[in-house]
């Protein structure tokens, strides 16, 4: 098991290559937005299936993507970063297009694990999945992790702090303006409750 500290790997992660790394749900299988697609390669995970993009904080979000935030976006986004909360917002560009291709959408997350944090403010927002091989049982902990990806790095230090092991709640934006849950997982925002 190769483990780097938070420079090391955001170096790392620069160059092209893949990590595995701590989240408040379940382990993350992360990479450099545009070399995402060894994700795919890596799960053997069927090309239709987007990957999420995490960063830091929203400000992160709003130096990457070429979004006019609505209110209800911010608003939603407040009440649940950092968690266990996917945000599917509409969206064109290139990072859509390295993470959901063909897609007009993108999945946002900004995790409540302060290691994986502090990686995202060095590397920059990361294309993630949960670091499982396709239709298997998601990893739980570091140690699950890199069995099933022996020849990939960790974040240090181990061992990780301790997550959920439910992934994170998914509710997308849809015209005219109004939120739906397409996972119910770990935490479900209040102003969502009645959906």
């Amino acid at each position: 098991m190769t483990v780097f500290d938070a420079p090391a790997l955001a170096a790392r992660l620069q160059q092209g290559g893949a990590a595995l790394l701590p989240t408040d749900t379940l382990p993350a299988l992360a990479a450099r937005p545009e070399h995402a697609a060894q994700i795919w390669r890596l799960k053997h995970r069927p090309p239709d299936k987007p990957l999420i993009l995490m960063a830091a904080d929203l400000d992160q979000f709003r130096r990457s993507l070429a979004l006019v935030w609505q209110e209800e976006w911010l608003a939603l986004a407040e009440q649940g970063w950092p968690g266990a909360l996917t945000l599917v917002l509409p969206c064109r560009g290139a990072l859509v297009e390295a993470l959901h291709p063909g897609g007009h959408s993108l999945g946002l997350r900004v995790p409540d694990c302060a290691a994986i944090r502090s990686l995202l403010r060095l590397s920059g927002p990361l294309a993630t999945t949960s670091a499982n091989r396709s239709g298997e049982p998601a990893a739980t902990t570091a140690e699950e992790a890199a069995d099933q990806f022996p020849d990939l790095p960790l974040l240090a230090p181990l061992p990780w702090p301790v997550a959920s092991g439910q992934a994170s709640s998914v509710v997308a934006w849809r015209e005219p303006g109004e939120w739906h849950v397409l996972r119910q997982g770990a935490v479900l925002p209040t102003a969502l409750g009645h959906l």
